[in-house]
Order: structure tokens, then sequence, then C-alpha cells
């Protein structure tokens, strides 16, 4: 896999990756969550001429499936789903939790994503990323009780958690999960939505 495109509408945040051979070209908006839809296909539209790669050039077509937005997360996988099925390329999904734990260099611990009201999408890894704990939603007071350490890309306050920067994990995230590549991608929801929930 020399070339690709992968985007992350799952956060606040928005990345977009083009990488064309040894070339990488990286946009990333920190704090954009209610832009994403405005703004996406301008960044990959910029990310790709800079990168002097046609869509077709493309080996695959990557999006970061969640948990995390709901919004924000089927805007990314309608933008490559729509970029690969223009050019029959094939698609590369990646999970939130993968972004984080494939750019993690221990074993036992737990990924974190803020799921916002005091609670937290949580995946556990092992040895070799081997997932010990499944996608799950738990209370910042069960989260805090995890016996290992926690890793995310937000301002979480938890006293054993790391924060890495969003903007620098998607390559590695996307290199290791090239494994993935197939003609399937579907979000990942670990609850149902607000409006889902209010529904009788």
């Amino acid at each position: 896999m020399n070339n690709f495109l992968a985007i992350d509408t799952a956060s606040r945040h928005l990345t977009v990756l083009a990488v064309k051979g040894v070339k990488k070209v990286l946009k990333h908006l920190p704090d954009c969550a209610m832009r994403h839809s405005v703004i996406l296909m301008d960044e990959i539209d910029s990310a790709l001429n800079e990168a002097n790669l046609a869509p077709e050039e493309c080996d695959c077509f990557c999006a970061v499936t969640g948990p995390g937005s709901f919004t924000g997360i089927r805007i990314g996988i309608a933008a490559v789903k729509g970029f690969a099925l223009g050019v029959n390329k094939p698609l590369l999904p990646v999970t939130s939790f993968d972004l984080i734990a494939y750019n993690v260099n221990s074993e036992n611990f737990y990924t974190v994503i803020d799921a916002a009201h005091g609670y937290c999408y949580v995946c556990g890894y092992g040895a070799d990323k081997k997932i010990t704990l499944e996608p799950c939603y738990l209370s910042a007071e069960e989260v805090a009780s995890l016996p290992y350490p926690l890793y995310g890309f937000e301002d979480l306050q938890f006293s054993n958690y790391t924060r890495l920067q969003a903007q620098e994990c998607l390559y590695t995230a996307v290199r290791l999960n090239a494994d993935k590549i197939g003609n399937e991608m579907r979000a990942l929801y670990v609850r149902k939505s607000q409006a889902e929930e209010g529904r009788k």
C-alpha cells in the first residue's frame, strides 16, 4: 500500500492524510466538529493536490469509523465510500480505538474516547494489540477504576492517562491496519445516539 487517502472526522478535530510513496501531506484542524461537512472536501482537495495524488492512484481509501461523533462518523464514511466507488478501489476502516492503540508502545492498556456527559468509550488491549476488553460505554468513575494505563487524544482528567497527538496517530494506524483492506466499511457505534435513546 503505497498511495492512500485517509480521513478522521469522528471527533472534534478533522485530519486528512494524503500519502503518495514517501510523500505525506497532513491537514489537521483541531476544533471544528460543527464544520466537518463544510470544510472536509476542500481539505481533501488541498491534500491531494499538494501530494500530487489523483484518486485513481490510491490503493485504498480510509476513514476512522468511530466511536465518536455520530454525524462526523457518517460524514467521513460517506466521503471515502464515494471516492472508492468512483475509482473502483477498496476501503480501509480504522476505529478510533485503533487510532490510539497502534501508537502506544506497551502492553495491557485502555484506549479512551470522551462520550460526553461523564461517560467514555473504552477498549482494552494486551500483547500484540489483541483486544482484552471489548468496546464499551463506561462512566468516568468506572474508567478511573480500571487497572491499567489509559491513552487517548483528548483532554481527559484521569490520573493514569496519557494524551497523544491526534494528528500524529493516523498514519501509523493506517499502515498497521493494512490487512483490513476490503470492500466493507461500517460505523462503530458503542451506544445508541441521543435521538434513538429518546424514542419511545
